[in-house]
Protein backbone atom coordinates (compact mmCIF):
# COMPACT_ATOMS: atom_id res chain seq x y z
CA UNK A 1 0.00 0.00 0.00
CA UNK A 2 1.18 3.73 -1.00
CA UNK A 3 2.14 5.77 2.10
CA UNK A 4 1.01 9.24 2.26
CA UNK A 5 2.26 11.90 5.05
CA UNK A 6 0.62 15.14 6.30
CA UNK A 7 2.07 17.57 8.77
CA UNK A 8 0.40 18.72 11.50
CA UNK A 9 0.42 21.33 14.95
CA UNK A 10 -0.39 21.29 17.92
CA UNK A 11 -3.25 23.50 19.16
CA UNK A 12 -4.63 24.91 22.62
CA UNK A 13 -7.37 26.95 21.43
CA UNK A 14 -10.31 25.05 21.22
CA UNK A 15 -14.11 26.42 20.63
CA UNK A 16 -16.13 27.93 17.53
CA UNK A 17 -13.71 31.03 18.15
CA UNK A 18 -10.67 29.80 18.25
CA UNK A 19 -11.52 27.24 15.47
CA UNK A 20 -12.74 30.62 13.45
CA UNK A 21 -9.59 31.58 13.73
CA UNK A 22 -7.54 28.86 12.47
CA UNK A 23 -10.10 28.77 9.17
CA UNK A 24 -8.91 32.52 8.46
CA UNK A 25 -5.48 31.39 8.58
CA UNK A 26 -5.30 28.69 6.10
CA UNK A 27 -5.61 25.99 8.87
CA UNK A 28 -7.99 23.22 9.69
CA UNK A 29 -9.29 22.24 12.77
CA UNK A 30 -8.41 18.31 13.76
CA UNK A 31 -8.72 16.28 16.17
CA UNK A 32 -6.47 12.67 16.94
CA UNK A 33 -8.61 9.91 18.74
CA UNK A 34 -6.93 6.98 20.02
CA UNK A 35 -7.25 3.83 21.65
CA UNK A 36 -4.37 4.15 24.30
CA UNK A 37 -4.35 7.48 24.05
CA UNK A 38 -6.64 11.14 25.04
CA UNK A 39 -8.27 12.82 22.31
CA UNK A 40 -5.21 15.51 20.74
CA UNK A 41 -6.48 18.64 19.25
CA UNK A 42 -4.44 19.56 15.89
CA UNK A 43 -4.39 22.11 12.93
CA UNK A 44 -3.74 21.02 9.37
CA UNK A 45 -2.75 23.02 6.43
CA UNK A 46 -5.35 23.76 4.14
CA UNK A 47 -3.71 23.71 1.08
CA UNK A 48 -1.57 20.40 2.24
CA UNK A 49 -4.52 18.19 3.33
CA UNK A 50 -6.53 19.73 0.08
CA UNK A 51 -3.38 18.03 -2.02
CA UNK A 52 -3.41 14.65 0.10
CA UNK A 53 -7.01 14.15 -0.60
CA UNK A 54 -6.69 14.51 -3.80
CA UNK A 55 -3.83 11.73 -4.13
CA UNK A 56 -5.98 9.53 -1.84
CA UNK A 57 -8.82 10.03 -4.53
CA UNK A 58 -11.28 7.75 -2.50
CA UNK A 59 -9.30 4.94 -1.56
CA UNK A 60 -8.40 3.85 2.21
CA UNK A 61 -5.35 4.97 3.07
CA UNK A 62 -3.18 5.14 6.17
CA UNK A 63 -1.29 8.69 6.60
CA UNK A 64 1.66 8.88 8.97
CA UNK A 65 1.31 12.43 10.87
CA UNK A 66 4.00 14.36 11.14
CA UNK A 67 4.49 17.00 13.94
CA UNK A 68 6.85 19.57 14.21
CA UNK A 69 8.78 17.96 17.73
CA UNK A 70 9.33 14.95 15.60
CA UNK A 71 7.19 13.04 16.85
CA UNK A 72 4.89 10.79 14.20
CA UNK A 73 1.80 8.17 14.43
CA UNK A 74 -0.27 5.94 11.92
CA UNK A 75 -4.01 7.49 11.49
CA UNK A 76 -6.44 6.89 8.59
CA UNK A 77 -9.22 10.04 8.53
CA UNK A 78 -12.29 8.86 10.45
CA UNK A 79 -14.77 12.02 9.18
CA UNK A 80 -14.43 15.00 7.57
CA UNK A 81 -17.26 18.20 7.83
CA UNK A 82 -17.25 20.41 5.08
CA UNK A 83 -19.53 23.83 5.07
CA UNK A 84 -22.09 22.95 2.86
CA UNK A 85 -22.65 26.29 0.72
CA UNK A 86 -18.65 26.91 0.29
CA UNK A 87 -17.17 23.56 0.40
CA UNK A 88 -14.82 24.89 2.81
CA UNK A 89 -13.01 21.75 5.12
CA UNK A 90 -14.11 22.68 8.75
CA UNK A 91 -13.27 19.64 10.87
CA UNK A 92 -10.81 16.76 10.66
CA UNK A 93 -11.33 13.57 12.83
CA UNK A 94 -8.24 11.65 12.16
CA UNK A 95 -8.61 7.65 14.01
CA UNK A 96 -4.75 6.77 15.35
CA UNK A 97 -3.93 2.98 14.65
CA UNK A 98 -0.96 0.45 15.77
CA UNK A 99 1.08 -1.81 13.29
CA UNK A 100 0.45 -4.80 15.88
CA UNK A 101 -3.15 -4.09 16.19
CA UNK A 102 -6.45 -4.55 14.08
CA UNK A 103 -8.48 -1.67 13.21
CA UNK A 104 -11.96 -1.40 11.69
CA UNK A 105 -12.29 1.23 9.02
CA UNK A 106 -14.70 1.80 6.10
CA UNK A 107 -13.69 0.93 3.08
CA UNK A 108 -14.96 1.68 -0.55
CA UNK A 109 -17.11 -0.62 -3.13
CA UNK A 110 -15.43 -0.95 -6.35
CA UNK A 111 -17.41 -2.73 -9.27
CA UNK A 112 -15.44 -4.62 -11.94
CA UNK A 113 -16.21 -6.49 -14.72
CA UNK A 114 -18.94 -6.20 -17.10
CA UNK A 115 -22.49 -7.54 -16.03
CA UNK A 116 -24.23 -10.03 -17.99
CA UNK A 117 -27.81 -8.64 -16.88
CA UNK A 118 -26.55 -5.35 -18.22
CA UNK A 119 -24.89 -6.55 -21.71
CA UNK A 120 -27.34 -9.19 -22.89
CA UNK A 121 -30.76 -7.84 -20.98
CA UNK A 122 -30.77 -3.66 -20.37
CA UNK A 123 -30.32 -4.35 -16.81
CA UNK A 124 -28.69 -1.63 -14.19
CA UNK A 125 -26.53 -2.08 -11.65
CA UNK A 126 -27.69 -0.79 -8.83
CA UNK A 127 -24.97 -0.51 -5.46
CA UNK A 128 -26.79 -1.04 -2.21
CA UNK A 129 -23.65 -0.32 -0.69
CA UNK A 130 -21.06 2.17 -1.65
CA UNK A 131 -18.47 1.35 1.58
CA UNK A 132 -18.07 -1.65 4.01
CA UNK A 133 -16.58 -1.83 7.26
CA UNK A 134 -13.72 -4.54 7.57
CA UNK A 135 -11.66 -5.51 10.51
CA UNK A 136 -8.13 -5.84 9.69
CA UNK A 137 -4.45 -5.14 10.67
CA UNK A 138 -2.70 -1.74 9.09
CA UNK A 139 -0.32 -4.26 6.61
CA UNK A 140 -3.23 -6.26 5.21
CA UNK A 141 -5.44 -2.64 4.77
CA UNK A 142 -7.15 -2.68 0.80
CA UNK A 143 -7.71 0.29 -0.89
CA UNK A 144 -11.08 -0.64 -2.26
CA UNK A 145 -13.03 -3.89 -2.08
CA UNK A 146 -13.40 -5.29 -5.77
CA UNK A 147 -16.98 -6.77 -6.32
CA UNK A 148 -17.18 -8.79 -9.62
CA UNK A 149 -20.34 -8.42 -10.77
CA UNK A 150 -19.35 -10.44 -14.63
CA UNK A 151 -21.54 -13.28 -14.13
CA UNK A 152 -24.64 -11.12 -12.30
CA UNK A 153 -28.22 -11.27 -14.15
CA UNK A 154 -31.20 -9.46 -14.20
CA UNK A 155 -33.01 -10.08 -10.88
CA UNK A 156 -29.81 -11.37 -8.95
CA UNK A 157 -28.08 -10.29 -6.31
CA UNK A 158 -24.51 -10.10 -4.41
CA UNK A 159 -24.29 -10.20 -0.61
CA UNK A 160 -21.55 -9.49 1.60
CA UNK A 161 -21.41 -13.77 2.28
CA UNK A 162 -20.68 -14.38 -1.56
CA UNK A 163 -17.61 -11.45 -1.30
CA UNK A 164 -14.34 -12.83 -2.67
CA UNK A 165 -11.95 -12.91 0.82
CA UNK A 166 -9.77 -10.70 1.21
CA UNK A 167 -6.25 -11.79 3.11
CA UNK A 168 -6.63 -10.73 6.47
CA UNK A 169 -9.60 -8.69 6.19
CA UNK A 170 -13.16 -9.76 8.21
CA UNK A 171 -16.59 -8.08 6.82
CA UNK A 172 -17.99 -6.50 9.32
CA UNK A 173 -21.23 -6.02 8.04
CA UNK A 174 -24.58 -8.56 7.81
CA UNK A 175 -23.59 -11.20 5.78
CA UNK A 176 -26.95 -10.92 4.16
CA UNK A 177 -26.38 -7.27 3.33
CA UNK A 178 -26.89 -6.90 -0.09
CA UNK A 179 -23.95 -4.93 -1.84
CA UNK A 180 -24.78 -4.36 -5.86
CA UNK A 181 -28.25 -5.71 -7.69
CA UNK A 182 -28.82 -5.96 -11.53
CA UNK A 183 -32.73 -4.70 -12.06
CA UNK A 184 -34.90 -5.10 -15.06
CA UNK A 185 -35.32 -2.05 -17.55
CA UNK A 186 -38.19 -0.31 -16.50
CA UNK A 187 -41.29 -1.13 -18.54
CA UNK A 188 -42.84 1.49 -20.67
CA UNK A 189 -46.30 2.70 -19.51
CA UNK A 190 -49.19 0.87 -20.94
CA UNK A 191 -51.09 2.44 -23.58
CA UNK A 192 -55.10 3.19 -22.93
CA UNK A 193 -57.10 0.51 -24.31
CA UNK A 194 -59.50 1.20 -27.39
CA UNK A 195 -62.75 -0.29 -25.91
CA UNK A 196 -62.18 1.96 -22.97
CA UNK A 197 -61.11 4.80 -25.44
CA UNK A 198 -64.35 3.76 -27.28
CA UNK A 199 -66.72 3.88 -24.16
CA UNK A 200 -65.91 7.55 -23.26
CA UNK A 201 -68.19 9.94 -24.16
CA UNK A 202 -66.26 12.28 -26.83
CA UNK A 203 -66.36 16.25 -25.51
CA UNK A 204 -68.52 18.32 -27.40
CA UNK A 205 -70.22 15.70 -28.91
CA UNK A 206 -74.08 16.60 -29.99
CA UNK A 207 -76.91 15.36 -27.83
CA UNK A 208 -79.29 12.96 -29.75
CA UNK A 209 -82.39 14.04 -31.55
CA UNK A 210 -85.71 13.90 -29.28
CA UNK A 211 -87.89 11.51 -30.39
CA UNK A 212 -85.37 9.36 -31.83
CA UNK A 213 -85.24 5.81 -32.03
CA UNK A 214 -82.51 4.34 -30.18
CA UNK A 215 -80.01 2.44 -31.41
CA UNK A 216 -80.26 -1.60 -32.27
CA UNK A 217 -79.50 -3.12 -28.75
CA UNK A 218 -80.16 -0.15 -26.69
CA UNK A 219 -81.88 -0.64 -23.46
CA UNK A 220 -85.37 0.07 -23.14
CA UNK A 221 -86.28 2.93 -20.74
CA UNK A 222 -87.05 2.74 -17.15
CA UNK A 223 -90.23 1.41 -16.13
CA UNK A 224 -91.28 5.03 -14.68
CA UNK A 225 -89.46 7.00 -16.58
CA UNK A 226 -90.80 10.23 -17.93
CA UNK A 227 -92.87 10.35 -21.23
CA UNK A 228 -90.32 11.58 -24.08
CA UNK A 229 -91.12 15.44 -24.75
CA UNK A 230 -92.99 14.52 -28.34
CA UNK A 231 -96.04 12.44 -26.38
CA UNK A 232 -96.65 15.36 -23.27
CA UNK A 233 -96.61 17.53 -26.41
CA UNK A 234 -100.10 15.22 -27.96
CA UNK A 235 -101.22 14.99 -24.23
CA UNK A 236 -101.79 19.08 -24.04
CA UNK A 237 -104.50 19.60 -26.54
CA UNK A 238 -107.16 16.45 -25.27
CA UNK A 239 -107.14 18.44 -21.72
CA UNK A 240 -108.01 22.05 -23.64
CA UNK A 241 -110.93 19.89 -24.58
CA UNK A 242 -112.72 19.28 -21.26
Amino acid sequence: MKSYQLTVNSRAGTGRSASRRLRKANQIPAILYGKHTSPETLAVSAPEFVKLRKAIAGRAALIQLNRESGATSLSFIQEIQRDAITDLYLHLDLQEVKENEKMVINVAVQLVGESTGVKNEAGTLDTQAHRLRIRCLPKDLPEVLEVDVTELKVGQSIHVSELKPVAGVEYLDAPGHVVVLCVAPVAEEAASTPAADAAAPVAGAAAPAAGAAPAAGAAAPAAGAAAPVAAKAAAKPAAAKK
